[in-house]
This record gives structure tokens, C-alpha cells and sequence, in this order.
């Protein structure tokens, strides 16, 4: 009699498809495995960890839900697109709700502003905190909108596979100001330092120190106010179980506790991978959404590197890191948005800490996230849950984060305490952590870093590793390492240019 496991068996090897393997079920993997099962392809993700979704994956204990990681969704045409791929819309499966403010940016002396996506509301805003700015703002969303035409719609899923691509568009970049850094910009438009700082935080939801990343981040402004911000009901995780559900319906497989140990390479073409259990997945073509320089260093055979040598990768820039404490309460705040940036004494000089100099810094700026400000579902009546996020250097700086977690972690509480959520030692009742030695083991992110390759100019586009790889045949890589980069609409867009560079699956069975 036969099981259901060898019904599956007998049925993938009557498949003729063209088998892709897609290493690792972050939002990169999952959109590059629905674009493949669209356009005929079989297809397998493998995910190492017990659930799907990477960095985005979820947490839940005590009844409270906690997302893992990404929380601000942009550009959500990006994920409807996936969903008509399959013939369904994104409703069927997810609720997107706008958030309003965008976020809440609170200042170190208490004076707060409110950032979201109308623009008469953001001209009160700036005339509350400097009336001489608003010219400038409106200014600086007119160039802003400039270099999203070119850097995300003509460009952010264009492939960078030569060095005539990037020369291609130089002009562009130097006309759009992509030699600057986002701050310079940003200062050219506005002259308090206030807002100086509301417009220029952005690139740190990408893993970019906004004093030393290229200009063409401030397209984030313009995407945002044209898009908006949205929050997935039931938490982002719901889209990772609506995406693995719309793979599934093509007829192919999301196989998680499977740790992948290598990628098979001969004559110079990927031919599949190892497991770390032993097990041999022949392939047609391999998708790598596992941390570029983990794929290379890792998983490809030192043979088969040219240009990714241990000493490129060595010498690359990386990232900042994150800590992150999730905990939930016993009371409500109800006077705490969703999305609230609590800025600390220090902006150029903290982000020198923590990228240049990468020393754990005393104080610290955060992100708190208060997803039970717009879906109450996630936390037991009554309560709410949270996740404060503070950026720290990645795992160059030395830290000892066993010894050092609860002390940090304990001082987060105390300026939360003082700042916005009073009463909170005596009111948490679930917690748990994440810190940089959490993103290099589970994760596989080189030296912890939270996103990876960090993106300076010269780690971007064609500087980036490639989404076709320079060095082996049939095989690519999507995800926050590669070209556009890391955030939502970036990691989507990473899947997006495979349509350029996958063959059909229909040319492989000629």
C-alpha cells in the first residue's frame, strides 16, 4: 500500500517540468518560487528553519503574536501582482490596512511629529517645527519623486549583469544627485536639524547609515507618500502563508527543516543541492534567497568562485545589526501608534557608533511596533504586544551578547518607561529576544548583519553581487543581498528581475 509520501514521490517524478530548487522562504524566495511556477517551472523551497519566511517569520507565546521582523508594507501592487500570477487576487487571502501617521518620530526632548502621506498634513507639520522648511519640503518631494521614476520604476528590476548596464546609467544617477549621500540631500532642502533627521532616517529600515548610502534612497519619500503604509491584519506573517498557499496551489513544495549544506556544481552549471542531512535534490536551475556572501562562501565549491573570493567577501562593507526585544503586556497604551521612532540624544554621532566605529553605544534611537494599535487580535483582550527594535554594530564590534543582552535590554525598558510607556516594568508579561548572534546562526547572515551587503554606492547595481551569478551557470540569487537591495518592495523586486534572466521553463524541456 502505498503512503502519502510515496504518492508524492511517484507524482513529482511524473512531473516533467523543469525543476528549480529555491534555497531559504524569505519574501525573496517565496516571490522568485511564484514567479517560476508561473511561468512553468516545478518548483521546491527549502527552508532550514521550522516555518517559512525568514526573516519575516513569527513568533507567537502566552497568546500573543509577534512578527519576527518586517512590519511597514509599500508598494502592495508588488504583492498583488504574485497573487494574479496565480489567477487569485490578494484579498482572497490578506487584509492590508493603511496606518496612519505613517510613523510617529519623537524627538529626545519630547516634541513629537506626525509623518504621513498627505501632503497638507505634513505642511502643518513642518510649519508647527519650522515654518522657513515647507518651501523646502516641497522641493525636496519633487526631486524625490524624480529619482523613484528612474531608480524604481525604470530601474529597480532591471538586471546589472555587465559593466555597460551601470555605465549606462551614470548620467542619470550623477543628474539625480546619486553621488550624495541621503543626508546631503536631504540638508540641501531643509535647514532644521529636526527635520533634517525626519527626512533621512529611511535608509535604516534598509540596513543604511542615511550619512553614507547613496541619495537615490530618498525615492523611499515619494514611494511611501504614493503607495502608503500598510499593515498586514493578522501580521506579515500572513502574507508568508498566503504566498507558500499560492505555491502550493502551482502544484509545488515549501519543505522546511531542511537545511541546505551545498550547491552541486559541475561543469561549471548548478545541477542541485545537498542537504545537510544527506540528501541530493537534482535541479535544472538553483534560486539562492540565503545572504550572497553565505551562498558563495558556504554553499558553492571554493573551485567554482572567480570574482566572490573569501577575500572580497572579507572585505566588503556590511550592514548594521539589530537588537530586538518582543514583549507584551497586561494593559493597553492606546495613546502609542502603531509605528513610533524614538529618536535619542545623538543622530550622526550615534550612527558613527554603530556603523564606523561599532561600539555599543550608552544611548540609542528605536523603532517601537504596536501592531495591536490596528489589529487587537494579536494579543489577549486587554493587552498589547510590542517589539522595540534598536540598531547595534554587527558582530565585528566584539560584543559579548550572552553576557550583554539583559543589561541592554533592561536599559530599552527604563527609557521606554520615561518616554512612552510608563508603568512598563510592572505591566510585561511574555518577552523574548533576537540579537545579532540570532541573525548569524539562524539566519546565515555574515557576521550578524541584519541586511546584509550594507548599500553604498559602491555595493550597489552592478557592484552588488549579481541576481544571475557571474561565476556558475544556472544559478541566481534574489533577497536583501543583491540588486535593488533589502526593504519589502526591494526584496520583491530581487524576484522580479529573474523574469529577465530565467530562461522559460519551455526552453529548457526543447
Amino acid at each position: 500500500m502505498l503512503t502519502v509520501a510515496d504518492r508524492r514521490s511517484d507524482s513529482r517524478e511524473l512531473d516533467r517540468r523543469p525543476h528549480a530548487v529555491v534555497i531559504g522562504s524569505g519574501f525573496g524566495g517565496l516571490a522568485a518560487a511564484v514567479r517560476l511556477g508561473a511561468r512553468g517551472y516545478r518548483v521546491t523551497v527549502l527552508e532550514k528553519l521550522d516555518q517559512p519566511g525568514g526573516r519575516a517569520r513569527v513568533f507567537r507565546q502566552d497568546g500573543f503574536t509577534f512578527d519576527a521582523g518586517p512590519t511597514i508594507v509599500t508598494a502592495p501592487f508588488l504583492f498583488e501582482e504574485l497573487w494574479q500570477l496565480c489567477g487569485r487576487r490578494l484579498a482572497d487571502d490578506v487584509t492590508l490596512v493603511p496606518t496612519d501617521p505613517f510613523y510617529r518620530i519623537r524627538f529626545d526632548d519630547g516634541e513629537s511629529f506626525n509623518y504621513n502621506g498627505d501632503p497638507e498634513a505634513m505642511r502643518r507639520e513642518i510649519t508647527r517645527l519650522a515654518p522657513d522648511d515647507v518651501s523646502g519640503y516641497e522641493k525636496f518631494m519633487r526631486r524625490s519623486e524624480d529619482i523613484f521614476r528612474i531608480g524604481f520604476e525604470e530601474l529597480g528590476d532591471v538586471p546589472f549583469g555587465s559593466i555597460g548596464d551601470m555605465l549606462r546609467i551614470l548620467p542619470d544617477l550623477v543628474r539625480l544627485g546619486g553621488h550624495r549621500t541621503v543626508h546631503d540631500m536631504v540638508a540641501r532642502y531643509f535647514r532644521d536639524e529636526r527635520l533634517r533627521t525626519v527626512f533621512s532616517f529611511h535608509p535604516l529600515l534598509i540596513g543604511g547609515n542615511p550619512f553614507s548610502v547613496t541619495a537615490v534612497y530618498c525615492l523611499i519619500a515619494w514611494l511611501e507618500r504614493r503607495y502608503g503604509v500598510h499593515f498586514t491584519m493578522g501580521g506579515t506573517n500572513r502574507l508568508v502563508a498566503g504566498l507558500a498557499g499560492l505555491i502550493e496551489g502551482q502544484g509545488n513544495a515549501v519543505r522546511c527543516n531542511a537545511d541546505v549544506a551545498s550547491i552541486m556544481v559541475e561543469g561549471g552549471r548548478a545541477r542541485g543541492v545537498t542537504l545537510a542531512s544527506g540528501e541530493r535534490i537534482d535541479a535544472d536551475i538553483v534560486v539562492s534567497n540565503a545572504d550572497p556572501t553565505w551562498t558563495y562562501r558556504r554553499l558553492v565549491p571554493p573551485q567554482a568562485r572567480r570574482r566572490w573570493s573569501d577575500r572580497r567577501i572579507e572585505r566588503a562593507r556590511y550592514s548594521m545589526s539589530l537588537f530586538v526585544w518582543y514583549f507584551g503586556t497586561n494593559r493597553r497604551y492606546d495613546d502609542v501608534d502603531h509605528h513610533t521612532i524614538i529618536l535619542g540624544p545623538r543622530y550622526r554621532e550615534l550612527l558613527k557608533d554603530i556603523f564606523d566605529r561599532k561600539v555599543l553605544a550608552e544611548d540609542f534611537s528605536l523603532y517601537l511596533h504596536r501592531p495591536t494599535a490596528t489589529d487587537p487580535s494579536l494579543a489577549p483582550d486587554g493587552c498589547d504586544a510590542f517589539y522595540v527594535l534598536s540598531p547595534v554594530p554587527h558582530l565585528a564590534s566584539g560584543t559579548d551578547w550572552q553576557a550583554t543582552a539583559e543589561t541592554y535590554r533592561q536599559a530599552i525598558q527604563r527609557h521606554l518607561e520615561n518616554t512612552v510607556l510608563p508603568g512598563l516594568g510592572d505591566a510585561v508579561l511574555t518577552s523574548r529576544l533576537l540579537t545579532p548572534v540570532d541573525f548569524r546562526d539562524d539566519l546565515n547572515s555574515t557576521l550578524g548583519a541584519a541586511f546584509g551587503l550594507e548599500p553604498v554606492l559602491t555595493q550597489s547595481a552592478w557592484f552588488r553581487p549579481h541576481n544571475e551569478s557571474e561565476d556558475i551557470d544556472g544559478l541566481y540569487l534574489v533577497g536583501a543581498g543583491t540588486h535593488p537591495g533589502a526593504g519589502l518592495p526591494g526584496v520583491l523586486s530581487t524576484a522580479r528581475v529573474l523574469d529577465r534572466v530565467v530562461p522559460d521553463a519551455d526552453a529548457l524541456v526543447r
